[in-house]
């Protein structure tokens, strides 16, 4: 499976998981570093070629690009990130999404019904 191959469905659910992980293990934070979030995927047992989806939506916008260039991969950070929030919030993210806010920042949004372990 390539980075890219992430369907809807695994990025919903990957997504939660990955931030319960987050959560439970560190807290609540504006955004986590790579190794939080590496941690949080392979505590929950997904594949490190899916980290760059949990980085786009959970980790430090500045650490993204680092991350991609070390492991050789252009990714683009808003069009991954954009795609990780409409599938947690099943489209609603379209009218205020904001590549720069943090999953804490989401405007209008009853965030324990997304992220159930809230």
């Amino acid at each position: 499976m390539t980075v890219c191959a992430i369907g809807v469905d695994d990025k919903r659910e990957f997504g939660k998981a990955v931030g319960e992980e987050l959560v439970r293990t560190h807290g609540k934070k504006r955004y986590y570093g790579i190794p939080e979030v590496r941690s949080a995927a392979r505590a929950r047992k997904y594949p490190a070629a899916w980290d760059c989806w949990a980085l786009a939506l959970y980790g430090v916008p500045t650490e993204f690009a680092d991350y991609h260039r070390s492991i050789g991969v252009a990714c683009d950070h808003a069009t991954m990130k954009s795609e990780m929030v409409s599938a947690l919030t099943d489209g609603a993210s379209g009218s205020w999404f904001d590549a720069d806010m943090s999953w804490l920042e989401w405007p209008d949004i009853d965030l324990p019904s997304i992220f159930d372990f809230l």
